[in-house]
C-alpha cells in the first residue's frame, strides 16, 4: 500500500485571527522512553490545537514507561478528526525524544513529512533484553533521512531549565505547525509549573531557534 504524502494529510492551513482551520487531518507522533515528558510535550501540543478551535484527539500508548521503556503520543488535530489510527507513513511530523525511537518510528514518517530528533542515545529496555540492537551509525543514518538533529539537552540545560529537554523539542514542533508563537508560548505557561514559567519559555525559544538554523 502507498505511503501518504505530507502533504496530502495535511491539505492547507490558514489562520484567521485565533482561529486556525485545517484542511484535512494532521497527524504528529512523538516517541521517546520513560521519563523524559513525552506525555507533557503531547498535552502542550493538543491545548495549542484546542485553544486555536480544531478538534484534538489524544493516544498514548506508555508500555514500561516507568522502567525506561518506549513511549509514544499520537496527536492528530483538525476541523473533525474521525479516527486515532497511525498508519506507516501517515504521520506528518514525528518527535524523537531519543535517537534509537527515532529509527524505531521512522516507518510512521510521510513522504514529505518532518522529523525533530533529540541528538542523544539512552540504552531503552529494549536493547537491554536483546529485542532491538544499538545501532552504531545512527546519526547518520537519521541525517540520511533528513531528520533535524537538535542537541535538546544541552540547550535545556543553557536556558537554565536542565528537565525541559521535552520543550526545547516542543519548540523545534512548533516551526513545522500553523499555530502562532503566541498560541505556543500561552498552553506552554499554562501546563508547566507556574516557578518554571520563565525558563521553559526560554527553552521553547531556543529549541525553535535551532530548528530554524
Amino acid at each position: 500500500m502507498a505511503h501518504a504524502t505530507a502533504s496530502e494529510a495535511a491539505s492547507t492551513v490558514t489562520t484567521s485571527g485565533a482561529q486556525t482551520t485545517v484542511e484535512g487531518t494532521k497527524t504528529i507522533l512523538l516517541v521517546g522512553v520513560g521519563g523524559q515528558g513525552t506525555i507533557l510535550a503531547g498535552n502542550i501540543l493538543a491545548m495549542c490545537a484546542a485553544e486555536a478551535g480544531l478538534d484534538v484527539k489524544v493516544s498514548e500508548i506508555h508500555g514500561m514507561s516507568q522502567r525506561g521503556g518506549s513511549v509514544s503520543t499520537i496527536i492528530r488535530v483538525g476541523e473533525k478528526v474521525d479516527s486515532m489510527v497511525c498508519d506507516p507513513g501517515c504521520a506528518d511530523v514525528v518527535v524523537a525524544f531519543e535517537a534509537v525511537e527515532a529509527l524505531r518510528a521512522q516507518q510512521y514518517l510521510a513522504e514529505g513529512g518532518r522529523m525533530f530528533v533529540n541528538d542523544e542515545q539512552i540504552v531503552p529496555v529494549s536493547v537491554h533484553i536483546g529485542a532491538f540492537d544499538m545501532p552504531a551509525d545512527a546519526a547518520e543514518r537519521l541525517d540520511a533521512m533528513g531528520a533535524v538533529r537538535i542537541p535538546a539537552g544541552q540547550i535545556a540545560r543553557e536556558a537554565g531549565s536542565p528537565r525541559s529537554t521535552n520543550v526545547v523539542l516542543v519548540g523545534a514542533l512548533s516551526t513545522a505547525l500553523p499555530f502562532s508563537v503566541e498560541q505556543w508560548r500561552d498552553a506552554i505557561a499554562r501546563r508547566v509549573p507556574p516557578k518554571t514559567v520563565e525558563a521553559n519559555l526560554e527553552a521553547f525559544e531556543r529549541g525553535r531557534a535551532a530548528a530554524e538554523a
